[in-house]
């Protein structure tokens, strides 16, 4: 692992995208309307490992980490490097250093042409950034200035990561344990100790571990998008991989300086769960005793109990009762089972059955939809309840 930077997360989930979806997804972050920005996805390699670098250039300047920025002259960034000399005061902001407070981020972000949820994550992982900047340099968060080139290169990053899980909606995200790097990190300040505060203080919670690499290895940017999505930190799962993403640093370490990111199905899935099911005749238990007893079951924890009506010796009339539960359960919805029929013997067998995962989400109908629907008892404006399995 080598840390994680906003725009190497980012490569590394443009990889996982099908080739089209890719210029389609730059297209639509460019199209955002990201002030000064353009985005481009570019092949790079480091130690021999092929993946990609999400390029962002604020008003035809690469901004690089430490602050430093050059222009481009790569011949495919040409129309950027004229675009960049088109405007006289493309290079002003250097020098009045023009500062954003995170209001004026709030409206940046708010007017984005992106999905609503897309914008609604940005913010949330901004905000994890300037509350970080904030506790790091003892101001109130509406004190927190951002340097305009550095915010807007940070939106970027940030957008990126956002719309492209957007698009790739897992439904878990795991990461490892964070590589912070070692030594210290120039800053504005001065010399810190890595990792800087301000990406100490997004961490907090979060396992994370120092190498022999020399730098800092994960960025604000990058802790603050983690700690946003991540539902937990822990090794790489038992997994089926479908695509896997490199994402590419600009500096040069000794390692790979890239991000990997791989997109499969959890085996959890496939796998069939184990279930114990216990069960007993009976023909001489009433129509309402039966019913009590099913209904304790369920109400003892019982995955599901029922009865079946079957035919016991001498052609009496019978009934089946069948009783699903955990494998631990087994024990006490046996006692249960004795206690409240009136069976003098359960017998109990394992069962394997597969399960689809389920989320309940809730839709809200529109009035005017309602309005052609004469269904009786409906108020306008009712919810309904919705359940979406996927398999």
């Amino acid at each position: 692992g080598m840390g994680a930077a906003g725009d190497m997360l980012g490569a590394a989930l443009a990889e996982l995208l099908p080739d089209d979806a890719r210029d389609a997804f730059t297209s639509e972050l460019n199209a955002a309307g990201i002030p000064g920005v353009h985005v481009s996805l570019d092949p790079s390699v480091k130690c021999g490992i092929t993946g990609t670098h999400l390029t962002v250039t604020v008003n035809g300047t690469e901004e690089k980490e430490g602050g430093h920025s050059h222009s481009h002259e790569h011949s495919h960034h040409d129309h950027q490097h004229d675009h960049a000399h088109d405007h006289s005061h493309s290079h002003d902001h250097h020098h009045d250093h023009s500062h954003r407070s995170l209001h004026d981020i709030h409206h940046i972000i708010d007017d984005l042409k992106l999905p609503e949820a897309v914008r609604t994550d940005i913010l949330a992982v901004y905000r994890l950034i300037a509350e970080a900047e904030s506790k790091a340099h003892d101001k109130p968060v509406s004190e927190i200035h951002f340097h305009e080139v550095g915010t807007m290169d940070a939106i970027a990053d940030i957008a990126s990561v956002c719309l492209l899980l957007h698009k790739l909606a897992p439904d878990q995200i795991i990461a490892s344990p964070i590589h912070v790097g070692s030594g210290q990190v120039k800053c504005a300040h001065g010399i810190l100790p890595v990792p800087a505060p301000a990406t100490a203080y997004i961490l907090k919670d979060i396992p994370i571990y120092s190498g022999s690499i020399q730098g800092e290895l994960c960025t604000p940017t990058g802790a603050a998008l983690l700690k946003h999505f991540v539902t937990r930190f822990d090794q790489m799962p038992l997994m089926t991989p479908a695509s896997t993403g490199y994402g590419m640093g600009t500096k040069d370490f000794p390692a790979a300086n890239c991000v990997r990111a791989i997109l499969g199905e959890s085996f959890a899935e496939n796998q069939p769960e184990t279930i114990c099911e216990l069960s007993c005749n009976v023909d001489d238990m009433t129509g309402e005793d039966i019913a009590f007893a099913i209904e304790t079951f369920l109400q003892n924890g019982a995955l599901d109990a029922f009865t079946v009506p079957c035919t016991m010796k001498k052609g009496r009339p019978g009934v089946l009762v069948t009783v699903l539960c955990k494998d631990p359960d087994q024990k006490q919805m046996t006692r249960l089972i004795l206690q409240h029929t009136t069976t003098l013997g359960v017998r109990s067998a394992i069962k394997k059955r597969w399960v689809l995962s389920r989320t309940e989400s809730e839709t809200v109908i529109p009035d005017d939809m309602l309005a052609n629907v004469t269904a009786p008892n409906m108020p306008a404006g009712s919810k309904t309840q919705e359940l979406k399995t996927t398999g």
